[in-house]
């Protein structure tokens, strides 16, 4: 072979291991382009995740649970602290609407009168404060929610005043009734045997505990 072939030779070979170096670095580019369009993907969907949680974390900051008077924790502290709070609210707002005047003068001594104003003081919030707050929820709160709490309030301490507090020796509420009766209408409505239509019977004793003569059993109604 001469000079000149073996050059040639030379020359064909460095070139195709080029072109096989050329195809190898093409593929490991594709291969990146590939990884690379799977990276902004995963970004979006970080991105889109990021924003639900947001927007859940928000709404969620809005529909809080509602504080009960009646189930309030003994905190002294707590107490006056809601009670300001309410006060003020009913200044602002509750009481500039012409049917509050039926807000008897004794309502704080209305446990029941104090749990509707402030249900409805929370739900006020949530339509008009809260991140998530809607012109409807605002439309619901004075169409259905706050004359509904009027005529409550109304019916709960009707005719009564302070006055009536001055020597009040009435007993607090008692608990609730017949309690010995659970497991026994607890097994009539829980087994299915309620479809009879069959209730059990009130022991002599319950009868007892609400001031019926037992005589009165199976006499019919009093």
């Amino acid at each position: 072979m001469s000079k000149h072939d073996h050059d040639a030779c030379a020359s064909a070979g460095s070139v195709a291991g080029l072109a096989r170096e050329v195809e190898q670095l093409s593929r490991k580019l594709t291969a990146l382009d590939g990884l690379h369009g799977k990276v902004k993907q995963l970004a979006r969907t970080v991105s889109q995740l990021a924003g639900e949680v947001t927007r859940s974390q928000t709404a969620s900051a809005g529909r809080e649970a509602a504080v009960s008077w009646l189930d309030l924790p003994d905190e002294e502290d707590y107490a006056r602290e809601l009670l300001d709070e309410l006060t003020g609210w009913m200044n602002r707002v509750y009481l500039r609407y012409a049917d509050a005047v039926s807000l008897p003068n004794c309502w704080l001594w209305h446990p029941d009168v104090v749990e509707e104003l402030l249900w409805l003081w929370q739900a006020w919030a949530a339509a008009y404060r809260a991140e998530d707050a809607t012109v409807a929820m605002a439309a619901d709160w004075h169409d259905r929610y706050r004359p509904g709490v009027v005529r409550r309030v109304e019916k709960l301490a009707k005719n009564c005043s302070l006055e009536q507090h001055l020597h009040d020796r009435r007993t607090p509420a008692g608990g609730v009734p017949a309690l010995s009766a659970v497991p026994a209408i607890a097994k009539w409505w829980g087994d299915g045997t309620q479809h009879c239509g069959i209730p059990p019977e009130p022991t002599d004793e319950q009868l007892a505990e609400d001031g019926t003569e037992p005589a009165y059993r199976g006499g019919g109604h009093r």
